[in-house]
């Protein structure tokens, strides 16, 4: 990890405790992508999208990599009107990735606390997350609970949402 934004990371999931098990593969940018490319580890893959709507908040969400996020019933679970999806330079701006590297770990990046977190009820059933690790080019498989205690401690309450 050599970006401030990665070094963070594992500083804070040396610091939990949090053991990570990571794979590289070539860069991917849609969940298709990375289905070309089998990673090997156990956890359910996840879909991650950063949504803005119309008043400017944002949110991220994440969900199972099988399910479909429909944008027109989301606002009403997160108390919006309509969502769009955040261009590149939001991404980079308020969790420090690119597009393609969309993850519940960039909350490392969020100091300002601009983001609202929404995870998919059914993906916190899982007993392990795949996600990437603020980089398209590789994947981690971290257990929920670790997830929800590093989430704890960048000061994040994940709102748990039906997509059913």
């Amino acid at each position: 990890m050599t970006d401030p934004g990665r070094a963070r990371l594992a500083a804070l999931l040396a610091r939990l405790g949090i053991a990570v098990e990571e794979v590289s593969h070539p860069p991917v940018f849609t969940v298709e992508e990375a289905a070309a490319h089998p990673h090997g580890l156990a956890g359910a893959d996840t879909k991650n999208l950063l949504l803005r709507d119309t008043n400017r908040a944002l949110f991220l969400v994440t969900l199972r990599a099988d399910r479909r996020a429909d944008l027109k019933a989301l606002p009403a679970l997160l108390g919006a009107k309509r969502f769009s999806f955040a261009p590149a330079e939001t991404l980079m701006e308020a969790l420090g990735v690119a597009p393609g590297a969309v993850t519940p770990l960039a909350l490392v990046n969020d100091t300002d606390r601009r983001v609202t977190f929404a995870l998919d009820r059914a993906l916190a059933r899982s007993e392990r997350i795949i996600c990437h690790p603020l980089v398209n080019t590789a994947s981690v498989s971290i257990t929920t609970a670790d997830l929800l205690r590093l989430l704890a401690a960048l000061g994040v309450a994940p709102r748990l949402i039906d997509l059913d």
